[in-house]
């Protein structure tokens, strides 16, 4: 067990270390190309930081282990499970991070339109996800469908978030780098070369220290008797979503809250649409009750950030709502 928790230890470090080299290479990145931090956020950072957990689903449909309804299980869990993440704690933990210099009445003031527009293809597509699994497996053109759907609507979204650049970094909502790049205090230029190597090494060592975490982090559950679905839905996302919930802590922290609130509602609109679109092929997809309620408190976190959107931004007390919600999540699946 002390084995274990040192090895968490380590591997939340290198996690941290990334995450600082990738938000710095991001925004180096976004100034050099004279794009909006939307795009930013809500597409380069969002997808980039989306990485482990993406990999973790799909790592287990394809053979974690030898049996596949324990691989269907941590599969469905991990993919659902990494938008309830988001959408709750890690909103929850972003606010915190700010709560001491705003205060509960203060205000998170990320660019209005970006932001909505990130809610609204989630909640479209999250209730796609939703209403696949009341369809039977057997019909797999119907299912098909779905993921053709879901596909869409990630397209589409990617296309409307780009077309609203521009406009954006005309306002004022361009991406700004504060200080040098990282790669460049050891003396490298700063050029696209040197920022696609920081990504890279920034991406490397994301990836190994997730799932060096989620190796830490299943030894231990199992040491506690957790079953694979609770894992996948509760334990694995924590670990896969640490990029997600550092890079936007230290987003917000410096005062780009469109960055920040852009690297989790964009990786929520990723992983509510590409990763559902496998899972509705490649497992069962039904409706369980512990998949039932995280989605609904997903689609309630998310629902309740879109209607508290205000001319001056989002009401940090509104923002911890989304940790009550995950709290009650927690009540709900642990004590059934």
């Amino acid at each position: 067990m002390t084995g274990l928790l040192f090895e968490l230890a380590i591997m939340l470090v290198v996690i941290l270390v990334a995450a600082e080299l990738f938000t710095n290479a991001l925004e180096h990145l976004g100034e050099r190309l004279k794009i909006s931090e939307g795009v930013t956020g809500s597409l380069f950072a969002a997808v980039g930081t989306a990485l482990p957990e993406t990999l973790v689903p799909l790592l287990a449909i394809a053979g974690g282990t030898t049996d596949s309804a324990v691989n269907q299980e941590i599969g469905v869990g991990a993919i659902l499970g990494a938008p309830l993440m988001l959408s709750t704690l890690s909103t929850f933990l972003m606010t915190l991070a700010i709560l001491g210099s705003r205060g509960a009445g203060g205000w998170v003031t990320p660019e209005r339109t970006g932001f909505t527009r990130d809610l609204n293809y989630f909640l479209c597509a999250f209730v796609l996800a939703a209403a696949a699994m009341y369809v039977p497996h057997e019909q797999m053109i119907v299912r098909g469908l779905f993921s053709a759907a879901l596909v869409g609507v990630y397209i589409t979204y990617v296309v409307m978030t780009f077309r609203a650049s521009n406009e954006l970094v005309d306002a004022g909502h361009g991406t700004e780098a504060p200080g040098r790049m990282l790669l460049s205090r050891l003396g490298l230029p700063t050029n696209l070369a040197t920022i696609a190597v920081q990504l890279v090494l920034a991406v490397a060592l994301l990836v190994w220290g997730a799932e060096g975490f989620i190796h830490g982090v299943r030894g231990v559950s199992q040491v506690l008797g957790i079953s694979p679905l609770l894992l996948s839905l509760l334990i694995i996302p924590i670990a896969t979503e640490l990029p997600e919930k550092v890079n936007s802590i230290l987003w917000i922290r410096r005062g780009k809250d469109t960055l920040a609130f852009g690297n989790i509602t964009g990786a929520m609109v990723f992983q509510g649409t590409l990763l559902p679109a496998i899972g509705i092929l490649l497992t069962p997809w039904t409706p369980r009750i512990e998949v039932v309620t995280g989605i609904v408190i997903t689609l309630a976190a998310a629902a309740w950030l879109r209607i508290n959107v205000r001319a001056r931004g989002v009401p940090v007390w509104a923002l911890l709502v989304c940790g009550v919600l995950y709290a009650g999540y927690l009540v709900i699946t642990l004590t059934r």
